[in-house]
């Protein structure tokens, strides 16, 4: 005979205020097996769990039914508080009252009603509930940190201080992202490089640190702690260990005119080739679709060059495997680019360039030295024109979202171009400013104050040249809406910010989810914001959403936080609730028929295959086998399974059925 306690929380008056939870917990108690039910304010506080801590050891409770919120958010707490008394925590089942009744209905007597079903729905569960034991695996202590810009590195120093081995892995020749090509940083001005490049060079010499540029993830299997991942090495067509960076090699090369990435096509670079100054590595990479020696079989000049013969023309592509515990995704984020701005003549005009180009002319490492130049005719710009907003909270472009460092880089922006062209006039188009960080709004207001800068609240409809001009053309609604004209020698786009190219791919790769956008989708928005659905895998950075270099790196020390928690035991213990192939009473006489449908259903490959021998050896079948390990419980071989021979631990045909026919 059961013997079960229900617990009906008030939740203050998320659930109080609709349900009469008095009435429910009176109702509960009619229920066959219910021996014990009460109802309290809070339930997950202190007393509230106290309460059913006592109840469990003066009553011989063998099952438990709180009534309360959303299992996601506290399903832990009550089971860790059921567990202290002496019961198995997964004899502990929860209703949830606030999100499947009080937050979606009024307060009725049929709001009432439901609330009561709801909870019988749990007693008649947890009646058939078994015993379960957590699963233990061990963990292997290196953690995979894909992605070499400042949220990688950053996760991967704060992992590698922790005293673990880290793998870096970058598909680019140089660690550095996005940030590299930075001139200046908000809201201090201090310059990029000097704050990145200690950084990279740390990363590169650490002891617990394996640095893997011009690489990328090929394939990925297993499951948390014991991560089996292939990694793509390509060919630099230099040997790395030979290289000395001396740089000969680069002098010599006479193919010398291919549009330079790094700089976003504002200048050129050699077939061979260091991505930027402070590059780390420091080694060049050939680029064989441009470099002669591939196309014509006659080039050997950067051969002749190198004092060390580290030139490898015949390097191949290697793939290695390695075992990795843990993986953080710091993969960063690409802006919109010009095909999606015709109404800005984007891509028509040389003059008009996106907020990333503008960083590269303000650099001093950039194309020009620093010095702010039209890409037109190379002249300084007496007027610029800086467009916040341009593709970002635009239905229209797919965007809906804000970008959240736009704002911020426009001031910037703005206020670099003043500082190298005192006599220059600068105009911002903006829709409102967005400055939520710690500084930020104290300096959008330097910008807005500086001498010979002018905010326009207002959209641009349309730019066009005109005798050597850029027509900017526009309304001030802050005026009535009154149009606005400028004549401007360049044009910057503060464009939006988006998913990096391929991440949907490796998503699809390593079995995370993403949003509507691209972005890698986070566990739970609040409690779990660095945390993937897949366990092991976490997210640093913009791959998540749009973020600033701050907010960028306070994440991936979160990231690297639950990396080192995870690393800091020998084995690791997770949910039993996984699926089991019926094996009673022995494998032989299993429902299991080998059509293996189940093998190709799961999304985890968790499923494999067994042989089953009879007593004296002999081949008998072949039938399916669960990983427990690899397995995360999402039901989907249950529902392929044709003979109904897999059940879910948790979740069985007879739970289900039982459910259903209380109501």
């Amino acid at each position: 005979m059961s013997r079960i306690g229900v617990f009906v929380c008030h939740c203050g008056e998320n659930i109080g205020s609709t349900v009469d939870c008095q009435e429910v917990a009176a109702r509960c108690k009619q229920m066959p097996g219910v021996v014990h039910s009460e109802d309290y304010k809070y339930m997950c506080s202190d007393p509230g769990q106290s309460m059913i801590k006592q109840a469990i050891e003066e009553q011989g409770l063998d099952g438990v039914v709180v009534a309360a919120c959303s299992p996601r958010m506290h399903e832990p707490t009550f089971r860790r508080a059921v567990s202290e008394a002496g019961l198995n925590p997964y004899l502990c089942e929860m209703a949830n009252l606030r999100e499947h009744c009080s937050w979606v209905h009024e307060e009725t007597d049929s709001t009432t009603d439901k609330a009561t079903d709801l909870v019988h729905l749990q007693v008649e569960k947890v009646k058939r509930n078994k015993p379960l034991q957590p699963i233990q695996v061990p963990i292997t202590k290196t953690a995979l940190v894909i992605g070499g810009g400042v949220a990688g590195i950053q996760a991967a120093l704060d992992i590698a201080d922790s005293d673990r081995k880290v793998i870096l892995l970058e598909r680019s020749p140089s660690l550095g992202g996005h940030m590299a090509q930075l001139s200046e940083t908000f809201p201090t001005l201090d310059c990029s490089q000097c704050i990145l490049t200690p950084k990279m060079v740390e990363a590169a010499r650490h002891p617990n640190i394996t640095l893997m540029t011009y690489s990328e993830l090929e394939h990925l299997e297993g499951f948390i702690g014991n991560f089996k991942a292939t990694i793509r090495k390509r060919a630099r067509k230099i040997d790395e260990k030979l290289c000395t960076g001396c740089g000969l090699c680069l002098q010599k090369c006479p193919t010398r005119k291919i549009s330079d990435g790094f700089n976003e096509g504002l200048g050129m670079r050699r077939a061979i080739y260091v991505p930027f100054p402070q590059a780390v590595p420091n080694t060049p990479v050939i680029d064989i679709q441009n470099c002669s020696h591939f196309r014509k079989k006659k080039c050997d000049r950067c051969v002749k060059a190198c004092p060390t013969d580290a030139i490898r023309f015949e390097q191949q592509d290697e793939w290695i495997t390695v075992d990795v515990g843990a993986i953080v995704l710091a993969t960063g984020f690409k802006i919109m680019r010009s095909d999606q701005f015709p109404e800005y003549g984007y891509g028509a005009y040389p003059d008009i360039i996106d907020g990333l180009q503008f960083e590269r002319l303000a650099s001093a490492s950039g194309p020009t030295q620093g010095v702010i130049k039209r890409p037109s005719d190379g002249k300084e710009p007496e007027t610029i024109v800086f467009l916040a907003c341009a593709g970002s909270r635009d239905a229209a472009k797919g965007v809906k979202y804000c970008s959240k460092i736009c704002c911020m880089y426009t001031a910037k922006h703005a206020m670099l171009y003043k500082h190298k062209a005192p006599h220059g006039k600068a105009y911002v188009f903006y829709m409102d400013i967005r400055a939520a960080g710690k500084n930020y709004d104290e300096f959008v207001r330097r910008a807005i104050e500086e001498d010979g800068v002018k905010y326009i609240r207002g959209r641009v409809s349309r730019i066009y040249e005109e005798d050597g001009k850029l027509i900017v053309k526009g309304a001030d609604t802050l005026l009535g809406g009154r149009p606005v004209e400028i004549k401007a020698d360049m044009v910057v786009l503060a464009t939006a910010v988006q998913p990096n190219d391929g991440q949907i791919d490796l998503a699809r790769k390593i079995h995370v989810g993403c949003d509507e956008y691209g972005f890698f989708a986070e566990a739970h928005p609040k409690l779990r914001p660095v945390e993937t659905n897949t366990a092991g895998i976490y997210l640093a950075g913009a791959c998540q959403s749009p973020r600033d270099i701050p907010e960028t790196v306070a994440q991936a020390g979160g990231a690297a936080a639950k990396v080192v928690a995870l690393f800091s035991r020998d084995r690791l213990t997770r949910e039993p609730l996984v699926a089991e192939v019926n094996r009673r009473p022995s494998p032989i006489y299993s429902d299991c028929v080998g059509c293996f449908l189940c093998e190709t259903a799961c999304p985890y490959q968790a499923i494999g295959q067994e042989t089953v021998t009879d007593r004296d050896g002999k081949l008998y079948k072949t039938m399916a086998k669960i990983n427990p390990g690899l397995c995360q419980g999402c039901g989907t071989c249950v529902a392929t399974c044709r003979t109904k021979a897999i059940d879910l631990h948790g979740y069985s045909n007879e739970q289900i059925y039982a459910e259903i026919m209380s109501l």
